[in-house]
C-alpha cells in the first residue's frame, strides 16, 4: 500500500483510496452538508495535494466512489478516451418497456438539452424494475437522464464497479473506505 508519509513525516502524493458511498453524502466540498471528505481521518483531509474524487456521485447515489492526491492518475481514469467502464444497479418506478438495452447499445440516444449522442451502453435486465448499467463515459446525472429518456424514473442508483474493480470485492460497507494497493488500482483498468 502507498506510503502516506516520508521519513520527514511529509506528505506523499500518489494515495488512492476506494470509499462506499452512502446515499446522503455529497462529493462537492461546495454542497452543504455532509461531504465524503467527512468520512475520512482528519489528517487525510489536510493533505497537500488534496485529495480529489474521481468523477462524481449525486448525493442521492451510492456506491464506489474512488479518491486520489495524483492528478495525473485521476485524469488518466476520467478521461473519456480511456473508456473505463462504469457499472450502476439501477432501480426503477416503473416496468422496463422491453427497448432500452437495444436503444441505450445503439449511440443514437440523445439526452434532453443535448447535441451528442451517447456513447453505447451496455444494460441488463435484472428484474421487472431493476437493471445494471455499463456506460463508457461519464455525463450529469447520465444514468437518470438515460431512463428518463425512456419515461422511467430512477429510485435507487448504486456504482458497483469502475473497470475492473468491484466494490464487492473490496468488502466496504457503506462509510468505509480502504487505501488501494497497486494491483486494486491496476483493476480500474481492466475491461470488466
Amino acid at each position: 500500500r502507498p506510503n502516506e508519509t516520508d521519513a520527514r513525516g511529509v506528505t506523499r502524493p500518489g494515495m488512492v483510496l476506494a470509499m462506499h458511498k452512502p446515499v446522503g453524502v455529497a462529493c462537492s466540498m461546495r454542497d452543504p452538508g455532509r461531504r465524503v471528505f467527512d468520512l475520512l481521518p482528519p489528517r487525510f483531509r489536510a493533505r497537500s495535494p488534496a485529495l480529489s474524487s474521481i468523477g462524481r456521485l449525486d448525493k442521492e447515489t451510492s456506491g464506489l466512489l474512488l479518491l486520489t492526491d495524483d492528478g495525473t492518475l485521476l485524469h488518466r481514469i476520467i478521461s473519456p478516451k480511456a473508456g473505463i467502464a462504469k457499472v450502476y444497479e439501477a432501480e426503477l418506478a416503473e416496468t422496463l418497456r422491453g427497448d432500452e438495452t437495444d436503444l441505450f447499445a445503439s449511440g443514437t440516444l440523445l439526452l434532453e438539452s443535448e447535441s451528442t449522442p451517447l456513447l453505447p451502453a451496455a444494460l441488463q435486465i435484472l428484474g421487472p424494475r431493476k437493471a445494471r448499467l455499463t456506460l463508457h463515459e461519464g455525463r450529469y446525472h447520465q444514468v437518470r437522464r438515460m431512463f428518463a429518456a425512456t419515461g422511467n424514473a430512477v429510485t435507487a442508483l448504486h456504482r458497483v464497479a469502475i473497470g475492473g474493480l468491484a466494490l464487492d470485492a473490496l468488502g466496504l460497507a457503506p462509510s468505509q473506505w480502504s487505501v488501494l494497493d497497486a494491483e486494486e488500482i491496476a483493476r480500474v483498468f481492466v475491461v470488466p
